[in-house]
């Protein structure tokens, strides 16, 4: 019979592991760690933030993000309020290309050395690639700062064009464990998330790839998830909570608690300890000011100002005031290039 692993255990291995020799916690370790109670949290907590300090220093990344194209996604995501198979309340809306120059600069001014344009679709057209090409030269012509995207699955060719328009990072979030992610996508595979991921890594863009938690996944599937994004190895994982929206298949599930959230943070980062981890989508709802600064000193050394796609975030000066509280530098826009 196997003896079971204690919360204290599971830190002490973790310590020597991840801290002392840089090596991530396996599935299993995950879990173990995503079991651990409330009278280890704060413990946890503090390892995750020491190997966030050796492994990626004090700095933080801060990162502003513009929806190209709102609504109308033909995808059945089903956290989404985008997609135009569900009754939210979600328009769809295109931007032009004034309109995304300004939100850049916006963008900059706060301080943040990123600035991603989404759009919700399958993937793009001709259309949105032409309309990709003429923003990101624009953006590049009128303000410093790097230019992410996240447009969907794609194709080598959009790869490739993406990658001479100078579109450095790519978003495409796996979004669930591939065991859970048939319950929350039906429109498209697992299996396509990630090939679009590998093509984007072998291009030599950095690829920005996440998920979300709190969709009613259980806790191994959460732990699965962190699991295949170490495999994965991307340079970002943005990790989203769920904000459950109207209209939506999973728009009466709960929000996650506090605790529970806090403890996918630290497994996250002990299960990517040379990874930017990114507070994303659901924070605010979740972890609220407390939480936020909690996660900040738990692992996560990247945020996303300002408001989301379809949610509000943070006032941006309240983001920028705690990370000089906590004197956190933010990161140089030198340095990410």
């Amino acid at each position: 019979m196997t003896a079971q692993v204690t919360g204290t255990d599971i830190l002490d291995v973790a310590r020597e592991q991840v801290l002392e020799r840089g090596v991530p916690l396996t599935q299993g370790q995950i879990e173990q760690v995503l079991r651990t109670g409330d009278d280890q949290l704060q413990a946890l907590l503090a390892l995750a933030h020491e190997v966030r300090l050796k492994y990626q220093g004090p700095s933080v990344e801060v990162e502003g993000i513009v929806s190209l194209k709102t609504g109308g996604c033909p995808e059945d995501c089903h956290f989404c309020s985008q997609s135009g198979q569900f009754t939210s309340p979600v328009r769809s809306v295109w931007l032009n290309i004034p309109e995304l120059v300004r939100a850049a600069k916006a963008t900059a001014a706060t301080g943040a050395s990123e600035f991603c344009i989404v759009a919700a679709v399958r993937g793009p057209d001709d259309k949105l690639m032409e309309q990709m090409r003429e923003g990101v030269a624009a953006i590049r012509a009128a303000v410093d700062i790097n230019v992410a995207a996240s447009l969907g699955m794609l194709s080598r060719e959009q790869v490739a064009d993406l990658v001479d328009m100078g579109v450095h990072r790519y978003n495409h979030n796996l979004e669930a464990g591939r065991s859970y992610f048939p319950q929350v996508v039906t429109t498209h595979s697992f299996e396509e998330r990630w090939d679009t991921c590998l093509m984007v890594k072998e291009s030599g863009m950095e690829l920005c790839c996440g998920g979300l938690v709190g969709m009613g996944e259980t806790l191994e599937q959460r732990a699965e998830l962190a699991a295949q994004l170490s495999e994965l190895e991307p340079h970002e994982v943005p990790l989203n909570f769920l904000n459950p929206r109207p209209g939506t298949p999973f728009g009466d599930l709960e929000p996650m608690e506090t605790g529970d959230a806090l403890r996918t943070i630290a497994a996250f980062r002990l299960a990517l300890p040379r990874t930017i981890l990114r507070y994303a989508g659901g924070r605010e709802l979740t972890l609220g000011d407390l939480g936020t600064r909690e996660g900040l000193l738990g692992g996560i050394n990247a945020v996303i100002v300002g408001n989301y796609l379809t949610t509000l975030g943070r006032d941006p000066r309240e983001d920028l005031a705690l990370l000089d509280e906590l004197e956190m530098p933010i990161k140089a826009l030198n340095d990410t290039f």
